[in-house]
């Protein structure tokens, strides 16, 4: 019986180890999209630069319109009002592309402060220009009311101008995140789930048990098929507490090879609803990782909590494990499993949800929350 049921898991697994395999192969093809730091793209790019000039065109067509109703006026101001965005246009994008290294530090909000304000001072430098050209003396230009005049105008063609390619750039900059957010996600997901050593030891043990203990082979290998179809389900979300019977099953699995070093409590607040939908495996790969950083590391194992509540707002998850007094360089990760939660919950959630790490002398918590009423 044990046998037939482990050759059926193989059958059953036969397939889906190709596309692993496929998965696996592709994740390590770097995705194409360009990894940016802050929204502003490569401004050495043709393109962007393109797109920068003609928005400056069609701005100043606008400027010139409004500003120019007399016959005549229009054909005069508009060439010099077209010449003036686009030498503020691409000074303003030299400046910048310069200045890289120091702007793709910072937040959103203050890079697009740093823009705007980068512009007014070469709005200024080339207002002087403008003006010298014109044979005005500097000095009594300053105190006329054309100069006054001449500068806040300019200032405020330089101000909208940069926020409306400022705002074009983060645009598109919050849409290609999504798309590589959303490729990243599943790819990593996908990874996390089903992960060659785990199948292998699971295997390996499954058949050293079918002579031992028959029983207890039989019982592993229903739990690995059940991780195997909730794995490679294509399913984005689940109820809670189809979630929390998926990892009891991975627990089993694991407990089988590590035996009383294993001690995992469930603190589940009660009158919790189970049916709350989550999304799928979210939960699974910090349980994994807990096992693998703060259990296995342990000659005497150590104790997992998995605290799931729940308040006004939503689910808050908590899962805490003991912490190495030596880490092993080895275990020390590339924290994949808690970036793919990241970007899972951001691109479920957006900012309505987050996840938290918490780290005291002996134990390591990650959290994060579920909202109830995601918009």
């Amino acid at each position: 019986m044990i046998h037939r049921n482990i050759a059926s898991l193989a059958l059953y697994c036969k397939p889906n180890l190709t596309d692993l395999a496929m998965l696996l192969k592709f994740k390590k093809q770097p995705i194409s999209a360009q990894e940016e730091i802050g929204f502003l793209p490569d401004l050495s790019n043709p393109r962007v630069i393109s797109v920068a000039l003609i928005a400056a065109v069609i701005l100043a067509i606008m400027f010139a319109l409004a500003a120019t109703p007399e016959d005549g006026q229009l054909w005069r101001t508009l060439p010099l009002l077209i010449l003036f965005m686009m030498s503020l246009t691409l000074s303003i994008i030299i400046v910048l592309q310069i200045s890289r290294k120091f702007h793709s530090t910072l937040a959103p909000k203050a890079l697009a402060a740093f823009c705007i304000g980068i512009s007014l001072i070469i709005t200024y430098v080339l207002s002087v220009f403008a003006l010298w050209n014109t044979n005005m003396p500097l000095t009594a230009a300053h105190e006329s009311i054309f100069w006054n005049f001449f500068l806040i105008r300019n200032y405020l063609i330089s101000a909208i101008l940069s926020a409306v390619i400022l705002r074009y750039f983060y645009v598109q900059h919050q849409w290609k995140s999504n798309i590589q957010t959303e490729a990243r996600s599943r790819i990593q997901a996908l990874h996390a789930r089903i992960k060659p050593h785990f199948l292998f030891n699971s295997m390996n043990t499954i058949a050293s048990l079918t002579v031992s203990d028959p029983h207890k082979a039989e019982k592993a290998e229903l739990d690995l098929a059940d991780l195997f179809r909730v794995s490679l389900a294509q399913q984005d979300k689940i109820p809670l507490n189809d979630e929390l019977n998926f990892i009891r099953g991975y627990i089993n699995i694991e407990e089988l090879r590590l035996g009383e070093r294993l001690n995992v409590a469930f603190n589940i607040q009660t009158g919790l609803n189970l049916t709350t939908p989550v999304p799928a495996l979210i939960i699974q790969p910090l349980v994994e990782n807990t096992i693998y950083h703060g259990i296995e590391p342990f000659t005497a194992g150590g104790r997992i909590i998995i605290d799931i509540s729940s308040d006004d707002q939503g689910l808050i998850v908590r899962i805490t494990n003991p912490i190495p007094q030596e880490r092993d360089p080895e275990r020390s990760g590339n924290k994949m499993a808690q970036d793919n939660i990241r970007q899972r919950l951001q691109l479920a959630y957006g900012g309505q949800a987050k996840m938290d790490i918490y780290e005291s002398g002996e134990d390591y918590t990650a959290s994060f929350n579920i909202p109830f009423n995601a918009k």
